[in-house]
């Protein structure tokens, strides 16, 4: 398993889309295997987007997860856990509301022989 992508307390500024988190990142392009989208926002009104090989598994999907950045937990807040052909991966957030919200985030990738 290797990580993707990942950053703590990550602000996203008011009514606006991140970058590219996924973009610079060594395993911007990974193959067939299991994704695992983990995120906690600090707090309600952030979404996320999460494509692989233009698949989209998670669409602009609210964040369930609130609290303080730095708790986030690999077991308790998984958006998502799939497994994909594999691609080029994008990971963006959307803040939906009218002010800085922060997030934790990681995408794990585990290969499928």
């Amino acid at each position: 398993m290797v990580l993707v992508a990942s950053g703590s307390a990550t602000s996203v500024a008011a009514n606006s889309v991140s970058s590219d988190l996924a973009a610079s990142g060594q395993f911007q392009f990974t193959g067939k295997g299991v994704y695992t989208l983990i995120a906690k926002a600090s707090a309600t009104g952030l979404n996320v987007t999460f494509n692989n090989g233009g698949i989209s598994p998670v669409s602009d999907l609210a964040i369930p997860f609130t609290g303080t950045a730095g708790t986030i937990s690999i077991k308790d807040n998984v958006i998502m856990s799939q497994m994909l052909a594999g691609g080029k991966n994008e990971l963006k957030f959307r803040n939906t509301t009218g002010g800085a919200i922060t997030v934790d985030y990681m995408l794990y990738f585990d290969a499928v022989k």
